[in-house]
Formats: C-alpha cells, sequence, structure tokens
C-alpha cells in the first residue's frame, strides 16, 4: 500500500490515500477554478516551478520508488509502459498508455501480456528507448540493493520469487520475453487482469544497461520524461530538474511539462511550508505542495479569507481508516462483540478528532466511495452518526457480557490524525456509553507497526488504515482478506487472519477479468460480503486540502492520487 505524498503530522484527514477516499461525490478540486489561479488565462510554456516539502524526495531510483500511479515528482523523469490519466475527478482514475500503444493486450485468461512501444522514444541523451531497457529496468528492481518497491513483480511473474536480480544473475527472467526492440511479454503465475495497472509502477521505467551504476544511479538517473535530474542534495532534500529536450509531446500525452525548470526543496516545517504558500512572495508565488495538507486550525483561517480560499485545492485517495479485531484473542474471537462495537462507534466524533467534517468523511464501507474501486453502499451495522449503544448492550447481553466488558484498544502515538491518541480517545468515549471500557495502549511507531504487523504479537483490538496502490479493488481486498496472503513470520496485512475459501475463490475469479468496470462491481458485491463478518469497523476517509502559490495554473486534482498533479501545473 502506498499513500500519496502527504504530511501525516498534517493528513488531519480522513482517509488519506483512500484514493477511493474520495466518497461517491469522489473529484477534483472544488473551491477552486480547475484552471488554478489567473483565471481564463491560459497557461504557458517558461518559469520555475518550486516544490515545498516536508518529506525529501529519497531512493530517487525507479527500482527503490513505491508509489500510486508513478508518483508525482518521479513522474516527471520516470516514464512507464503505462500510467494515470491526467484528468480531474473520476476520469483520472482510469489507467492509460505512456511508453506503450496501448494499455497491454491480455491472452491466455490474462497470464500473458503483451504490450508494444511507441516509434521514436528518447532518453534523455538521445539514444533510443528499447524493450531491452525495460526488461531490465524491472530485473534490477529484484536486486536486493535496489529493494523497496512494489512486490507484485516477485509474486507474479513466473520465476520472480527466486529471481536475484541482473548483479547476481545475469541470465535475467525468462518470462519477460523481448521479441524485438519495440515489443515485451510477460508471462505470468496466474490470471491478473489488473496488469495494466501494475504497469504504471516505477519499476517499469526503462533503464540504460550501460549507464546503470547500481545504488548510485538515484544521483543522476537518466530521463525518459519531460525532465531531467541535473541536481541531488542530501539523498533527495534539494532536486534540481531541467528540461529533458530529447522528450517530445508527440509520444505523451498525459504531461504537459509548461516549467522550464522544477525546483524541489524538502525537509521544510508543514506549517512553514503553509505560511510561505499563504504569503506567496517571491518565487513562492510559483509554489506548491506534493506532500502537505492543511491541518483544521489553518484551514479555518484559510476559509475566511475569499483570495485564500480560491488557492485550496481539495482532493480524495483511495485510502480507509478503521479499527481492526483479532479474532484470535478473546473477546473478539464473539462476532456479537464485534457487531456491538460497530454499533457502539461515534463516528462524528471520530471525524472531529481526525480535523473535522472537511478533512474527513465518514466510512461504513471497507472500500473507499469511489466508482474505480466498486463501490457499493452498505451499513451492515448502523451506528448513525452518534452511534447506537443501545443496539451495542444488547449484543453484548447476548455474548454474555450483561455487565459490561473491559478490552484494550491499541494505537500510535504518532500525532497522525489516523491511528493516534485523539482517534482512540474517541473510541473510548464512545464504547463507554455501550457498557465497554477501553483502555488505551499507545505505542511509538515502530513498536506499533511491528505489533499490529506480527502474526503473533497482533493485538485483538487496534487502529489501523489502507491505501490503494492504484485504484481498484483488488489491492484494496486482497491483501487483507485473502487467506492466502497470511503471513506467519514477517509482515502480515490480513488482520483479521480470514481464510475463506468462497472469498478466496472469488478474488481468483476477479483477477481473470480485463474488463475493468465488470471487475470492479464484483470487488463491491465482495467487499459487502465480507463485511457481514463485523472483521473491521471503518470509520473515515481522509480529504485532502492543500494551498498552491498565486501564480500557479492548470490545477488538475485526480481521484487517483488526490492531490495536485505537477505534471500539470503552468507558473506563467
Amino acid at each position: 500500500m502506498r499513500q500519496p505524498s502527504v504530511n501525516r503530522a498534517r493528513v488531519a484527514t480522513v482517509s488519506l490515500a483512500l484514493v477511493v477516499a474520495a466518497g461517491a461525490a469522489a473529484c477534483g478540486p472544488k473551491d477552486n477554478d480547475a484552471k488554478g489561479a489567473g483565471g481564463d488565462s491560459k497557461p504557458r510554456k517558461g518559469g520555475t516551478l518550486t516544490v515545498l516539502n516536508a518529506n525529501p524526495q529519497e531512493d530517487f531510483d525507479p527500482a527503490r520508488l513505491y508509489t500510486s500511479g508513478g508518483g508525482n515528482v518521479p513522474s516527471l523523469v520516470f516514464r512507464t509502459l503505462t500510467t494515470r490519466n491526467r484528468e480531474n475527478g473520476a476520469a483520472g482514475a482510469k489507467v492509460v498508455p505512456d511508453l506503450a500503444t496501448d494499455t497491454g493486450r491480455p491472452s491466455k485468461d490474462a497470464t500473458v501480456w503483451t504490450y508494444t512501444l511507441k516509434k521514436g522514444l528518447k532518453y534523455e541523451d538521445g539514444t533510443p528507448i528499447t524493450s531491452a531497457d525495460i526488461k531490465y529496468g524491472i530485473e534490477r528492481s529484484f536486486a536486493a540493493e535496489l529493494s523497496g518497491g512494489a512486490p507484485y513483480l516477485r509474486d507474479w511473474l513466473i520465476g520472480g520469487a527466486d529471481y536475484q536480480g541482473p548483479y547476481k544473475d545475469k541470465k535475467g527472467l525468462d518470462s519477460i520475453e523481448i521479441p524485438d526492440d519495440l515489443t515485451i511479454v510477460f508471462h505470468l503465475d496466474k490470471p491478473e487482469g489488473e496488469f495494466p495497472y501494475l504497469a504504471t509502477q516505477t519499476q517499469f521505467t526503462p533503464v540504460p544497461k550501460a549507464k546503470d551504476n547500481g545504488t548510485k544511479y538515484e544521483e543522476h538517473p537518466i530521463s525518459s520524461g519531460p525532465y531531467k535530474v541535473v541536481k541531488n542534495e542530501n539523498d533527495g532534500e534539494r532536486l534540481i530538474l531541467a528540461r529533458n529536450t530529447h522528450w517530445s509531446a508527440s509520444t505523451d500525452a498525459e504531461r504537459k511539462a509548461y516549467p522550464d525548470k522544477i525546483d524541489v526543496r524538502s525537509g521544510l516545517d508543514s506549517s512553514v511550508i503553509n505560511q510561505r504558500l499563504s504569503s506567496s512572495q517571491g518565487a513562492d508565488a510559483a509554489a506548491v505542495t506534493t506532500d502537505t495538507n492543511l491541518g483544521p486550525a489553518e484551514l479555518a483561517k484559510v476559509t475566511g479569507d475569499k483570495e485564500l480560499a480560491s488557492r485550496v485545492g481539495t482532493g480524495h485517495f483511495g485510502y480507509t481508516n478503521y479499527i481492526a479485531f483479532n479474532p484470535k484473542v478473546k473477546p473478539f474471537d464473539d462476532p456479537k462483540v464485534r457487531q456491538a462495537i460497530s454499533y457502539a462507534i461515534d463516528r462524528t466524533s471520530v471525524i472531529n478528532a481526525a480535523g473535522g467534517s472537511s478533512l474527513a468523511e465518514a466510512a461504513t464501507t471497507y472500500l473507499p466511495n469511489q466508482k474505480s474501486f466498486g463501490y457499493t453502499p452498505y451499513d451492515h451495522f448502523p451506528a448513525g452518526a452518534s452511534g447506537n449503544p443501545a443496539k451495542a448492550k444488547e449484543l453484548l447481553k447476548e455474548a454474555g457480557h450483561q455487565n459490561g466488558l473491559t478490552v484494550t484498544l491499541t494505537h500510535s502515538n504518532d500525532k497522525d490524525f489516523e491511528t493516534s491518541p485523539e482517534i482512540a480517545t474517541a473510541i473510548q468515549d464512545a464504547l463507554k456509553k455501550a457498557g465497554i471500557t477501553v483502555k488505551l495502549q499507545g505505542l511509538e511507531s515502530n513498536d506499533y507497526k511491528d505489533k499490529i504487523h506480527g502474526a503473533k504479537t497482533e493485538p485483538g483490538f487496534f487502529l489501523a488504515h489502507w491505501g490503494a496502490d492504484w485504484p481498484s479493488g483488488g489491492p484494496f481486498l486482497a491483501p487483507i482478506f485473502d487467506g492466502r496472503q497470511i503471513v506467519k513470520d514477517g509482515a502480515n496485512f490480513n488482520t483479521g487472519f480470514l481464510d475463506d475459501k468462497a472469498v478466496n475463490t472469488e478474488i481468483d475469479a476477479i483477477n481473470k477479468l480485463t474488463d475493468l468496470d465488470e471487475a470492479a462491481q464484483r470487488w463491491g458485491a465482495l467487499d459487502k460480503k465480507i463485511g457481514e463478518q463485523a472483521l473491521t469497523v471503518p470509520l473515515f476517509h481522509p480529504v485532502y486540502k492543500r494551498l498552491y502559490g498565486k501564480d500557479v495554473k492548470n490545477i488538475v486534482i485526480s481521484d487517483w492520487t488526490g492531490v495536485l498533479d505537477i505534471s500539470q501545473v503552468a507558473v506563467k
């Protein structure tokens, strides 16, 4: 799971990625004209775009990046076989061709995928991009020293589980064929109808073997996109990108590449970023952020200022914050106890703890409320806006807890407005009304992650969240509810330890579908069916509110990322 770049201390949101998180009304910017600042003025080429971020763009190597849709800054340098559609709202949740002529041609029940490269593709040095470069780029992502990217290729490609990368195994992967310089064919272990989504990951970036210098490649990766790296300081803390003169818009329908230069400055405090964007003085007038949201207090200030409010982009990303249960731990082995807690939840107080209704949307489904995920409305245990303690007490009595219950809720001590003390306290207060005493166990970030993702250490009752690797139900439901993905030694995400043959079979059946709209409907139906077991309590989806400078134009915010797409921005 990968969230869009975000300063989590300011997420104060409800569903960060929820790239699906955009409820039924998932959409692009609501608070501003899609053309951005400058009214009807048309975007023009030229100028410098400044990016003000809290977190550095570390590991700027396509093999090591784990992004959704290729990332924001990375996709200016790295082109892939497919990419996300760069449009506002729901239209932006579609996958489209990038280096390839189409989104892929499946055969043999979607176990074989064939791509043809566009003609005339070139690197920043003018040399041609070939299918062998894409094969090599993928293979190097298997090297231990370049780990960090999405795990799907290792799981999906025949022979991928045992491959050690080209530095140790120069023979390469036989499951990736290159019949000629423009054709590449992938052979998979099992049907995967969503392979076009996977092909947006940066691991599908072409890398010329002759220019690969291992772990140092990130200092100056060879560009296939509209910009090239001219400076990379302090492991991505300062990135300067300039035009790649060999990039051609005729081969790239998605990236506008308006600015002449991109100056990425990271390591900044979130309050400083928002203050600089608010003031819009000097170079900051042509500045954006790709990882810092407005917090509740800042949003209140902005809302009262008409000019500032016109410079706020609103977005949604497929992401869900929820309560997780471990049915192996008493009393959560009893479905009635899990249902009682579901009824007792006061989502209004939870949303207030997450920053308010402008930054979080109530969730009753595990899947984000966007069409691309297959969102199917359901509320199996209706708690209303403020909880139903009477129904909760009734279920507890049926479960033999007529005198109430005492449980422990594990959460993170990070002030992230997602799994943090504020959310835990809101849940504690709500459950108290139903006769459930909640003791809070707050853990530091690393301890929290280790505990909840260890099959042997997972608590019975804890806060969790999940975000979309791409806008579909597949990477949302399979890792959490496919019994074959339970990991006994290592990071386990199937928190409910669900191993239901019918669920596993349906996941396999949906994965065979190459009609993504049909697949979405099936994912939604499966979500509704799984929801009956009360293995989670969906709480909210986050909403992103981000400022941009007064001279920034052409604001595009898709439901794929939920944040401003800098490949579309103009500053003149």
